[in-house]
């Protein structure tokens, strides 16, 4: 934590990201949830070509290279963020977060799959946990699933982190062609937008421009500017200077944020069995992810 630049990409990414169901919960309040993800994704494409025509590095990287980019693109950024994006239109954005943190179970199960990891008693062990920490959720609310409003909007989260899990193990999987992380970058976002905001023409009931809030726009950019460039480059360059193992603990700092922003700025209900819920799938997953490297110390080395 020495290097100050260390230390403000950790944070930052702590806090974007952590603060990103709760915007996209205040953007979908006036704007249709399509155009929300379709908007964000655009001009933080936009963003990154300016960022790449400055720095004199934009170019075409190839067909294979683009063919995977928007494969990427779509699994992680449509239907994942897309879905979650749907999906707050009806679900909190403390459950939604919540659900979401459980996307690693998944991947892991994935990976278990394809061979790249192995299946061990501590994964059962922590996967037990996430499952009992998601039945102690719905098991009280499980007849709001009447509600077919509410029923899609949590199906519509089971697809995002199935989208999310199967985007992982792609990259994981298959050698794709790294290039320049920006370039990568613009391409997905140029492509999940255009494709996104194409749904929201296609699929909103009423876009009338004119009843989108100020609130809901200042979200809308905020989750486009720093949500999905700042925090992008910031995670990178953590990952230059410690493991991914090391990285990966952000991901509970995000869910707990998430969680207690919700209470505190949107006034949703955390019940004692939510907080139960919480504490079983954020250890569960932790369990599943453990790694000695997580708490060992690492030499950083100056850019």
């Amino acid at each position: 934590m020495k290097n100050y630049k260390l230390s403000l990409a950790i944070f930052t990414v702590a806090i974007v990201w952590g603060t990103t169901f709760l915007s996209i919960r205040i953007a979908v309040e006036t704007i249709p949830a399509w155009f929300v993800a379709g908007i964000r994704q655009f001009m933080a494409g936009i963003i990154m070509l300016i960022i790449l025509l400055y720095r004199k590095q934009f170019q075409w990287i190839g067909w294979k290279n683009l063919s995977h980019q928007f494969l990427l693109s779509f699994l992680m950024l449509v239907v994942a963020n897309g879905m979650t994006t749907v999906a707050e239109e009806t679900v909190t954005s403390s459950l939604t977060s919540l659900i979401s943190a459980c996307s690693p179970i998944l991947i892991f199960l994935l990976s278990v799959a394809v061979g790249i990891q192995k299946f061990t008693i501590r994964a059962l062990i922590g996967i037990s946990m996430c499952f009992s920490g998601i039945l102690f959720i719905f098991w009280d609310g499980i007849h709001d699933l009447r509600n077919p409003d509410y029923a899609v909007g949590i199906l519509f989260l089971f697809i995002a982190i199935a989208g999310w899990a199967t985007g992982t193990i792609f990259t994981k999987k298959l050698s794709v062609q790294n290039y320049n992380i920006s370039l990568n970058l613009f391409y997905q976002f140029i492509f999940a937008g255009s494709l996104q905001i194409i749904f929201a023409f296609l699929f909103s009931d009423n876009y009338n421009f004119e009843n989108w809030s100020f609130k809901s726009v200042a979200a809308m950019l905020y989750l486009a500017i720093f949500g999905s460039v700042a925090a992008f480059f910031a995670y990178h360059y953590a990952l230059t200077k410690v493991s991914p193992v090391q990285v990966s603990i952000l991901a509970y700092v995000n869910t707990i944020i998430s969680i207690f922003l919700s209470w505190l700025i949107l006034n949703e209900e955390i019940s004692a069995k939510f907080i139960t819920a919480a504490v079983l799938i954020i250890f569960g997953v932790f369990v599943i992810n453990y790694n000695k490297e997580m708490f060992k110390k690492q030499r950083i080395n100056n850019p």
